[in-house]
């Protein structure tokens, strides 16, 4: 019988979620490209952050699924479960954006029981879609080939995505909170400014969150 000395990312715990939330980031960006490509023909980013094709909204909704939900049997738990939780991300991420960087990535203010465009009913019922596709196909599946990873090998890469996703997010917020500084003429003030300017000018990121929007 295995145990959990014995096997990389046991059961429900930090690196298997880990590995799940960079699933996930993957996942949910590509979807959204490809969703794109196939209604209008063309490829657009719908990365979140600076490096790689990693959108953390779908990232913290699949671990908020493997933890509240994956151990839930009842289809219909599932579904409003992850309803509430995919909406909830979509909202406070929309809500912290818009906070910080003065911007939105979405809006669904036309959409039918909208919350103040941050999310509505139709995208919490594709969530609740969503989560049920995940619970009872996609964790299964991927929860033994996490498990399958060799305990050492396991353990270097995960330190390692962790400092890469950590750096990523940290440059990502202060690339993108300068941005916005340019946009209102404030001129750089230090060599972190002036390195930010150079390294991620406008035309960079724009071409990174081309669906970002000022509000």
């Amino acid at each position: 019988m295995e145990t959990k000395k014995e096997v990389f990312a046991y059961g429900i715990c930090f690196k298997k979620i880990f590995w799940i939330f960079i699933f996930g980031c993957l996942f949910g960006c590509v979807m959204e490209m490809v969703i794109h490509f196939i209604k209008y023909n063309t490829w657009v980013s719908r990365s979140a952050l600076v490096y790689g094709p990693l959108n953390p909204v779908y990232g913290i909704g699949c671990a908020l699924f493997t933890i509240f939900l994956c151990k839930q049997k009842k289809a219909i738990w599932i579904f409003i479960g992850g309803a509430f939780l995919g909406g909830g991300v979509e909202y406070i991420c929309s809500l912290t954006q818009e906070l910080i960087f003065n911007a939105v990535s979405w809006d669904y203010s036309n959409h039918f029981l909208n919350l103040g465009g941050r999310t509505s009913l139709f995208y919490m019922v594709c969530w609740g879609f969503l989560a049920l596709f995940y619970v009872k196909i996609v964790y299964p599946l991927l929860s033994k080939w996490i498990e399958k990873i060799p305990i050492k090998t396991g353990n270097i890469i995960t330190i390692i995505a962790i400092i890469f996703i950590i750096i990523d997010c940290i440059i990502s917020i202060i690339a993108c909170y300068r941005w916005e500084e340019r946009k209102q003429a404030k001129p750089a003030n230090n060599s972190v400014d002036i390195f930010l300017d150079k390294a991620y000018p406008d035309n960079r990121l724009s071409e990174i969150y081309e669906n970002a929007k000022n509000v």
